[in-house]
């Protein structure tokens, strides 16, 4: 029998995260995406697991998104973002139509508006946020939900994910993760891969749910 390579998986699960940017010269989702890409479990046997680091740049996520989505055509997206201000985990609820005009990206360019597109409401991820939230609990991790994913990069790429889950161009099963510091910060990388370990297999399981399909 010839191996199936992990493309031909019935699932498939986008898994981002982000470089370095002005204050956070070490991102630790950055290294978060490279474990979960390695994670071996027999929830994920069926299960392809692609991992993409953006820059941290609105122009390289209206860029490489799109990209990532129609050629992975993924079945669920599961998004890691810092917080660097916060000891815990943050599973965000929605996206806000909110751009910050006060810092620069990673490619020095400030934002001119103070939204993303004129008029609009915010926008949900919908209610398996709270499936996230306790399986994130269940790994010995503090984890809350959140109705604010600010207003730089982390909000912006909840914004085009969901938009492109409207228009039919993205996974409807989506949810975006804000992750503190490692150690020296409030958590150890081992206690960070635990938890994100933790949402993968969610996010693999609720994908799995014939409603959830997209094909």
């Amino acid at each position: 029998m010839t191996p199936r390579r992990p493309d031909d998986k019935p699932l498939r699960i986008l898994v981002t995260g982000f470089g370095p940017f002005p204050g956070a010269p070490r991102n630790p989702t950055s290294a978060l995406v490279a474990r979960l890409m390695r994670l071996r479990h027999p929830a994920l046997a069926d299960v392809a697991v692609i991992g993409h680091v953006f820059p941290v740049s609105c122009r390289a996520v209206d860029l490489q998104l799109p990209d990532l989505l129609a050629r992975g055509r993924p079945n669920a997206l599961l998004m890691f973002g810092l917080a660097a201000r916060t000891p815990h985990l943050r599973i965000e609820t929605r996206a806000r139509n909110a751009l910050t005009t006060r810092w620069p990206d990673r490619d020095g360019r400030y934002n001119t508006q103070a939204a993303i597109v004129p008029g609009a409401d915010a926008a949900s991820f919908g209610p398996h946020t709270r499936r996230l939230l306790q399986a994130a609990r269940a790994s010995g991790l503090k984890t809350e939900l959140s109705r604010d994913a600010g207003s730089y990069l982390c909000n912006y790429l909840c914004w085009r994910a969901l938009e492109a889950a409207r228009a039919g161009r993205g996974p409807r099963l989506a949810a975006f993760v804000h992750v503190p510091r490692v150690a020296p910060g409030p958590v150890t990388a081992a206690e960070l891969a635990g938890a994100g370990a933790a949402l993968l297999l969610q996010m693999a399981a609720l994908a799995k749910a014939p409603h959830a399909r997209r094909e």
